[in-house]
């Protein structure tokens, strides 16, 4: 099976990069978190499979959450919870 491309997160302004920092030491939500943590270690040049083994998550979840953050920038680190079971 051939092997996937390495994705990496786009080129950050110094701004983005230094609130990306203040979210993952700030941040209350686990999920917020560990996404905030694939971007910031993508950032720093880890491949998408070296960043899921940082926070014991999948590499395939690692290049979703790196996709979304370059199309949507922070809004793709919110969990988009659902509205849980019908009543």
């Amino acid at each position: 099976m051939p092997r996937r491309p390495e994705v990496f997160v786009r080129k950050l302004t110094p701004d983005e990069a230094q609130r990306l920092v203040k979210i993952t030491r700030t941040a209350r939500d686990r999920v917020r978190l560990r996404r905030a943590g694939i971007v910031l270690a993508s950032v720093q040049g880890r491949s998408a499979t070296e960043a899921a083994a940082m926070f014991a998550a999948t590499a395939q979840y690692a290049r979703e959450v790196i996709h979304a953050f370059n199309t949507q920038g922070f809004a793709a680190l919110d969990p988009k919870w659902s509205g849980g079971r019908p009543p």
